[in-house]
């Protein structure tokens, strides 16, 4: 152990100096958004010099100095980067976009001046896309200082997270949004939810991240705000090796002598059980009742762990640390190389004032009345651990024309919640119910990436692309413990009772839910370089399969009493299996097992899709490109499972399209060196229903005793996109864009609570409707202030209006239930759409001293969480402003040691979502203050 912290403080403070430094980076093609192979990269005036590979990529090793370096190709326009200093053991990444020259074999040297230009590649890349789409660099994600990519993907235009994990395009709902690593779907770990959720991807195995906004054929159809793209870290081009350490602080949780927490297991720190909370009866067994056999009930009801109760602790800070590694060898006139990197991160939070679910309700029998009754209300006090591992290796190896890889991906999470909350149920009782709650949720995703890249022809007219991904993902919900006591007055001494009512608080209960899904996923695509009509054009076609494959399950157990008084546990759990407690057959008295699940909790659900698709690029005329498509999918999902009433699903077809969606994107070139563009596109793309939306599933909630209630006859929505873009590509990585787009929604689904059942929602069809907005992105250096030459400001708002049509059940619902003086709109809000988005960032990076800094803002409006049925209103979320400061410094003489410190929500705001209703104040559906963060990190680089 010594040893290895010795290891440790070695590479906490040491500094490596190497005797050269490295200029690398990608060369773009101008004229299509591609990889130019085999251009030639000089040190001017030297004989120092190296080609790009057909992967456009490049590595010059050189000595410590200044230089300029000059980049080429026949029939392109020469670009020379002039004062680019290289450091001993620094890697100065240069990508460049070579133009054709106007005249085919003259020569046109541009010059220009380096700059840090890992955010200018991605720039670059956006700059020379088929698509309408906004990117995030590495770099950019270290000066905002997100340790995962949750954090970071919101700086994007258009982009907002919901509950710290889910993405959100252009304000559209995470069922409009589509999330892919690197190029291919991949299951997400949370069953509620359409998207994946990116907090599990830590930002060290990042290269950068795309969010396509416009379609083209060769991308799913299944999205409408956008397709996220993960794409992680390449092999390097050299010897890399980093250690990156860190701690949060936040005043409201860490340290908590009153933080609650369960009893763990000793594996808990891995982000996995040990098997304390696995189900201790297997599923065959079969359970009596203790009338029927009171012995092997007691023995069963026994084997259960008797902990039901939150535990007080003390919280601890949140860490993490993070370790990579890779390098690239010469064998013969190929390349092979390595990556490796493995990351860990500790979080903790408590909230001693945490409100969720809350359930009021107009009064349907007077529409004077104003106030929303109160039908139930939960609020208390909740702490969650959350272990986060992932690990990611890959191995490349590049020959003259092919590229082959193969990379793997494990990502492993445990989540441990307890929690105290108190319920007020305002139709049956004024009593109050006190509920114990234990969850442990153990996630897990596997995946792995075989790709083959080649070239052919002479001059490299064909490209074949070729990918596998083979997912499997799982959700252990393990040992959801919950115990209801109601909590009533005695009248005589004014002290508080508890005790178990199953028909007021239900029994204590425990549940265990597993899911388990496995994505196959496959895709071939061809690219072919040509002339059309006498002008250049690219042809693109290939298609694809994916199979997805869910077993959902739910089992569950209750705690009932025969001829027992609950008065005696005082309203502690851990009292109710103790062994004294559990049924005694001479007594005829006590707590027994029993099995309450219903066939209705589980399925088994596939879907299959099958992609095909043709497009073409071509440069019509110097200053106009067009790239025009069609995709075609067969989406396919078949169903596994039964009714509370006993009907039953074997493998049922649910849903069986065949659909065709065109796309065309049209890119005008305003300026010769191509640096104010207009895009326009068009595209059709669908959102179509979930595993467990398109089912007859009755999934219960524990914690907030809401049902999802699944829906058979659930359709896709079809979806008409339109976008118009101006874009501004200035010096320094200057940006200018305008936007304007619009999206007609032909039934769209939509979460809805379900009328006069209380607690339950379902997913529907409702009436058509419409999206419609704009945004403004400007990023700019401030150089024009004398002394503010090392400040950018970075600046993006995206102003949204949406307009849902009711479904005649929603209106009537709704009309039935208008207060007095009251009236109904034509169209609502569509559910989960923002209707504004600001991001605003100033930062500071100075060239030779090594510091950084950044303050960044984001916020979004007032969103439609829940849609109201009849007598419920509707929820909105309420805008969450966060204020963000991050400040880093590096040192050592190639720089390769950094200390960063951030700050995080300075206004210390909460989140919040409240029911809005004609007449009356906002009333609390959910509330949380997430607190204000400190962090500080450290990160070695050698």
């Amino acid at each position: 152990m010594k040893k290895h912290l010795s290891f440790l403080l070695i590479l906490f403070f040491i500094n490596t100096s190497f005797g050269q430094g490295i200029i690398s980076g990608k060369i773009l093609d101008g004229e299509f958004n591609d990889v130019l192979a085999f251009a030639n990269i000089i040190v001017k005036g030297t004989t120092t010099g190296t080609t790009s590979d057909f992967d456009g990529k490049y590595s010059l090793e050189v000595g410590e100095g200044t230089y300029t370096i000059e980049y080429s190709f026949v029939g392109y326009q020469t670009k020379e980067i002039t004062q680019v200093t290289v450091k001993n053991g620094e890697v100065k990444i240069i990508d460049i976009t070579l133009n054709p020259s106007l005249a085919s074999l003259d020569e046109v040297v541009i010059s220009t001046t380096v700059s840090k230009n890992s955010e200018s590649a991605v720039l670059s890349f956006q700059k020379n896309s088929v698509s309408l789409m906004d990117g995030l660099s590495l770099e950019s994600i270290k000066k905002v200082g997100a340790s995962d990519i949750a954090s970071a993907v919101k700086t994007i235009p258009g982009v907002s997270v919901q509950g710290g994990k889910f993405v959100y395009v252009r304000g559209l709902g995470d069922r409009y949004t589509k999330s892919i690593l690197n190029g291919m779907d991949i299951p997400g770990l949370d069953p509620d939810r359409n998207t994946l959720q990116l907090d599990i991807f830590p930002s060290q195995i990042l290269e950068n991240i795309v969010v396509i906004k416009s379609s083209t054929a060769d991308q799913p159809a299944d999205f409408t705000g956008g397709v996220v793209d993960i794409v992680t870290k390449d092999i390097p081009n050299r010897a890399e090796y980093s250690v990156s350490l860190g701690a949060g602080y936040n005043r409201d949780m860490h340290f908590n002598n009153n933080y609650i927490a369960d009893k763990s297991s000793p594996t808990d720190i891995l982000g996995f059980d040990n098997g304390l909370r696995s189900n201790p009866i297997p599923a065959a067994q079969e359970i009596p009742l203790p009338q029927q056999n009171a012995n092997v009930n007691s023995i069963l009801t026994r084997r259960f762990e008797k902990t039901l109760a939150p535990e007080n602790n003390q919280s601890f800070m949140d860490y993490n640390f993070s370790v990579t590694a890779g390098d690239r060898f010469d064998i013969g006139d190929n390349k092979l190389g390595y990556l490796a990197s493995i990351s860990y991160r500790n979080e903790t939070q408590y909230f001693d004032e945490y409100i969720n679910g809350q359930i009021f309700r107009k009064d349907e029998a007077n529409p004077s009345n104003y106030n929303l009754l109160l039908d139930r209300s939960q609020n208390g006090e909740l702490g969650t651990n959350s272990v986060l591992i992932s690990s990611l290796a890959g191995i490349s190896l590049k020959t003259e024309k092919s590229k082959y890889r193969i990379t793997a991906l494990h990502i492993q999470n445990g989540e441990s919640q307890a929690s105290i909350f108190r319920l007020q149920n305002g139709i049956i009782s004024s009593n109050q119910i006190k509920k114990d709650n234990l969850i442990y949720t153990e996630r897990a995703i596997s995946n792995l990436l075989l790709n083959g890249e080649h070239s052919l022809g002479a001059e490299n007219q064909w490209k074949i692309d070729w990918r596998l991904s083979p997912s499997f993902a799982t959700i252990y919900d393990k040992d959801f413990r919950v115990t209801p006591f109601r909590v009533s007055i005695n009248s005589e001494t004014g002290e508080e009772v508890y005790t178990i009512e199953p028909s007021e608080s239900g029994d204590a209960s425990r549940f265990y839910r597993n899911l388990e899904e496995i994505n196959l996923v496959g895709k071939l695509a061809f690219e072919n370089k040509h002339t059309l009509f006498g002008n250049e054009a690219k042809l693109k076609f290939g298609g694809g399969y994916a199979y997805k494959q869910r077993d959902f399950e739910v089992i569950r157990y209750s705690f009932p009493f025969i001829n027992f008084n609950s008065a005696q546990f005082n309203g502690d759990p851990n009292q109710i299996l103790l062994d004294e407690n559990i049924y005694n057959e001479q007594t005829n008295s006590g707590v027994y097992l029993r099995k309450d699940s219903s066939p209705s909790d589980s399925f088994d659900s596939e879907i299959t899709v099958a992609s095909g698709y043709l497009s073409e690029q071509i440069k019509v005329l110097p200053w106009f490109n067009a790239i025009l498509g069609v995709r075609f999918e067969k989406f396919e999902l078949n169903y596994t499972g039964q009714r509370q009433d006993g009907s039953f699903f074997d493998g049922t077809t649910i849903l069986d399209k065949s659909d065709f969606f065109p796309s065309a994107n049209l890119i005008f070139d305003l300026q010769e060196d191509e640096s104010q563009k207009i895009r326009a596109s068009y595209s059709k793309t669908t959102a179509r229903p979930s595993f467990k939306e398109a089912s007859i599933a009755e999934i219960f909630d524990p914690i907030s005793s809401n049902t999802f209630i699944g829906n058979i006859d659930l359709q896709p929505t079809y979806i008409d996109n339109f976008d118009l873009r101006f874009e501004n590509y200035g010096e320094n990585g200057d940006f200018f864009a305008l936007s304007g787009f619009y999206k007609s929604f032909t039934d769209p689904i939509e979460l809805s609570f379900i009328r006069r059942a209380y607690g339950q929602y379902t997913p529907l069809n409702l009436g058509d409707a419409e999206v419609f907005g704009g945004e403004l992105e400007l990023r700019k250096s401030l150089g024009f202030i004398t002394g503010w030459e090392e400040f950018n400001f970075n600046f993006n708002v995206s102003i949204i209006e949406s307009k849902q049509n009711y479904s005649e059940d929603e209106r009537q619902g709704r009309l039935d239930n208008l207060r007095e003086g009251e009236t109904l709109d034509k169209t609502r809000q569509l559910q989960g759409q923002s209707p504004y988005l600001i991001n605003f960032g100033i930062t500071y990076e100075g060239k030779d001293n090594g510091w950084k800094s950044g303050f960044y803002y984001n916020t979004q409006g007032k969103t439609l969480q829940i849609v109201g049925a009849a007598d419920i209103a509707d929820v909105y979320t309420l805008p969450f402003h966060n204020l963000k400061f991050n400040v880093s410094k590096q040192f050592g003489k190639s720089r390769n040691s950094q200390i960063s410190l951030s700050f995080e929500n300075l206004l210390d705001d909460d989140i919040e979502s409240v029911y809005q209703s004609f007449g009356t104040e906002d009333i609390t559906y959910s509330k949380w203050s997430p607190g204000q963060k400190i962090s500080l990190g450290y990160s070695l680089k050698f």
